[in-house]
């Protein structure tokens, strides 16, 4: 196949793989229709103690765990997990086939666009390995919105044309320094979604007397929020080697120095230090529930913003910002 075909498939493989994401949600929507009505107002989850020196893992609520769910309810979920094995493997081939479209072939992460749809990969291939492990069913429809979502806007602003990749972007350590931040990403995400949730439950919880709907068969407010701490604690260490030590070494590389106050330098380390505040008040103060679950998101803002906010208000002024022209193009009209 030509360099061209490969750049065709590829979009047809995201559009694929978008498509399939909602037909998961859409499963996991008539599981939810088709669940029997007792088990709509399941108890919350237990969490579990973990081994020593670990951290607590969060049990689902008692309907994921001891099957009481109706034979119809069980086979859309199945469905919907299956279908997301499925959307996760087309998801990948829209990367591969992205990396073909390239001449000389490389990886798929020179720009925004990529980046995104690489990041977007990361979230459901890390819900994917943990599904059984954390018992993550009561997240996979959350999950398919938000992927399906982000995967809208990255087609809709973020899109260029395969190109080769510029000379700074020439360095092994941009396989290194890149696989590392959009694996960080990645995880930083699966912990604000659980932050998020945990704000929308405990609202409910404090308005209600209890959570009422869908947010009675998510896990207890003790178990998001571990949840949330086990994501966060597996991304920093990620994030720390992404951004201070693979990002600077890569920057002397490519510009001849290792910081220079660039935009996205500074609100990475910005991302650094609110996450680092946020373990940090955790295992110190103990700080845990709804104000770290803020601090979470503050640092998530921070995160999203310095992928995509830079590129709006600091374009010509960041060295990182290799899509930011395009991008004002195509919100501009």
């Amino acid at each position: 196949m030509s360099h061209d075909q490969f750049e065709v498939l590829s979009n047809q493989a995201v559009a694929a793989c978008a498509f399939v994401y909602f037909l998961v949600f859409l499963s996991h929507l008539a599981a939810w229709v088709t669940r029997p009505r007792e088990v709509a107002a399941a108890t919350p989850a237990a969490v579990s103690t973990g081994t020593a020196g670990g951290v607590a893992v969060a049990d689902p609520p008692a309907q994921d765990t001891v099957g009481g769910g109706s034979d119809r309810a069980d086979l859309w979920k199945r469905i919907a997990v299956s279908l997301t094995v499925v959307a996760a493997v087309i998801h990948l081939l829209a990367l591969v086939t992205r990396g073909l479209a390239a001449d000389p072939v490389r990886v798929p992460w020179s720009n925004m666009y990529e980046f995104t749809l690489t990041a977007t990969w990361v979230v459901v291939a890390l819900f994917l390995v943990t599904y059984k492990r954390f018992k993550l069913a009561w997240l996979a429809p959350v999950l398919s919105v938000f992927v399906l979502v982000v995967l809208m806007v990255d087609v809709l602003f973020l899109y260029e044309p395969v190109v080769p990749l510029r000379d700074a972007l020439q360095s092994p350590w941009l396989v290194i320094h890149v696989l590392a931040a959009i694996t960080a990403t990645g995880a930083f995400t699966m912990g604000g979604i659980c932050s998020a949730l945990y704000l929308v439950k405990d609202r409910s919880q404090t308005k209600h007397g209890t959570a009422r709907g869908w947010l009675a068969s998510i896990p207890s407010l003790d178990a998001l929020d571990r949840l949330a701490y086990r994501w966060h604690a597996f991304s920093f260490p990620v994030w720390t080697f992404a951004a201070l030590i693979a990002g600077p070494i890569w920057a002397e590389y490519a510009w001849g120095r290792y910081w220079g106050w660039d935009p996205k330098e500074v609100w990475a380390f910005i991302t650094w230090v609110v996450y680092a505040g946020y373990l940090h008040a955790r295992a110190t103060a103990g700080w845990k529930g709804r104000r770290a679950a803020i601090v979470a998101l503050v640092g998530l803002a921070t995160l999203w913003f310095n992928f995509v906010g830079i590129n709006f208000f600091f374009g010509a002024g960041s060295q990182h910002s290799y899509a930011a022209e395009l991008i004002v193009r195509s919100v501009g009209g």
